[in-house]
């Protein structure tokens, strides 16, 4: 799976007339949500019985039915991945919340999939031909969509984000790139104090672009609060604030795919902890470094590069790697301050480094044990394993992936 993102140059009707089709894929999704929800119990509501209720708003409403039928369809389809995400929760019995589905109130994109769109067979434009009146649109960016077969495209979403619109293409091809073996294995320890440190004592420093932004972040947001609610001030001093994060989402992805791609490239074997990160930004000390520091970010791009690569990423437990000595395996408690590891053995090491060479030798273990690569899937889900409706439907932040 591959998807291409360009920048969208649009008039302003044409901007209006996106953001409509926006406005009634959310009212497609809310309403599918609150038919599922005054269903009875015995009624058997899943991913058929919503489209078939999809079609019924296009004919109860007029508004409905000047949106393209297969995106009708696919804000249906977006309704029943909440759905079906919390039976999956409520299945495996997660602890805490399992993540009831809610009513959207700022969608972002609507998306197209086979129909009512036409790309031109030259130029970078495509053309909406549904009865939004949206359009040809001017695509900006470096990727060439005219290199791969309209058949293999299989959605289009329009997305609106806080410097313009966007538009994606999904297009169902392999993505792979075999890189020659290296003979390398590493073992990451992600932290505070650096981005990560390495089973050879290397330390990636942390770029913290949260904090670096941060005074200019509360400038922004100061002048929201000096401005009149509901002012034309007060929108430009949003959009003003919500540039800025935009800004900073995507240095966080930039930076965190780099390194990734560099690591992928230079080892066989990437192993790392299989860190909770919902649960980590519980400790509110800590939770906006950690935030910051987009761990779960750059473990998604390690589990892409190695399968793309044909390398190997594996997910080692995070329990005792701290604690366990590296060299004889004795257990050595030590506080979070305490950032040298020093054993009744003679191993004086950096807290991390020690971290990290216990995330080698289990991942070395599991491999031993049982063959296993996250390119197939056994060992941590990819998002090359994702089905399409999952990878189409994921929040790209956005697009944080290309």
């Amino acid at each position: 799976m591959l998807v291409l993102e360009y920048k969208v140059k649009a008039k302003k009707f044409q901007c209006l007339a996106i953001e409509e089709a926006i406005k009634i894929a959310q009212f497609i999704r809310n309403k599918c949500l609150r038919y599922w929800m005054d269903a009875p119990r015995e009624a058997k509501i899943d991913r058929f019985a919503l489209n078939k209720y999809s079609t019924e708003l296009r004919n109860e409403f007029k508004f409905v039915a000047n949106l393209n039928s297969m995106a009708v369809q696919s804000s249906a389809e977006r309704a029943w991945l909440a759905i079906s995400r919390f039976y999956e929760n409520c299945k495996k019995k997660i602890s805490g919340k399992k993540g009831y589905p809610r009513f959207q109130k700022d969608n972002r994109s609507v998306e197209y999939k086979t129909s009512e769109w036409k790309l031109n067979p030259i130029k970078r434009r495509i053309t909406i031909t549904d009865k939004k009146g949206i359009g040809e649109l001017k695509l900006l960016g470096k990727w060439d969509i005219q290199t791969y077969p309209v058949k293999s495209i299989k959605r289009v979403r329009l997305i609106r984000r806080a410097d313009g619109y966007y538009c994606q293409f999904c297009i169902d091809v392999e993505v792979k790139d075999i890189q020659p073996k290296t003979g390398n294995e590493m073992g990451l320890d992600v932290g505070i104090e650096s981005f990560y440190t390495d089973s050879n004592g290397h330390q990636e420093a942390n770029p913290q672009f949260l904090k670096k932004a941060d005074k200019a972040i509360k400038h922004a947001q100061r002048l929201i609060y000096k401005t009149k609610k509901g002012s034309s001030g007060r929108k430009k001093a949003r959009a003003i604030f919500a540039r800025k994060h935009l800004r900073i989402s995507r240095q966080r992805n930039k930076h965190a795919k780099r390194i990734a791609r560099n690591l992928c490239k230079s080892n066989d074997l990437v192993a790392y902890e299989n860190l909770q990160v919902r649960n980590l930004l519980k400790n509110y000390c800590l939770a906006r470094s950690i935030a910051d520091a987009s761990w779960y970010l750059f473990r998604q791009w390690i589990e892409y590069f190695a399968s793309k690569f044909g390398k190997l990423a594996i997910a080692v437990a995070p329990h005792y790697t701290s604690q366990k000595c590296s060299n004889c395996g004795a257990i050595v408690k030590k506080s979070l301050s305490t950032r040298t590891h020093i054993c009744r053995c003679g191993c004086n090491l950096h807290r991390d480094k020690n971290a990290a060479i216990n995330i080698l030798n289990l991942a070395r273990q599991a491999r031993g044990g049982h063959p296993q690569s996250n390119a197939v899937g056994l060992v941590t889900s990819t998002l090359l394993g994702e089905n399409l409706l999952e990878q189409v439907a994921r929040k790209i932040t956005e697009f944080p992936r290309l």
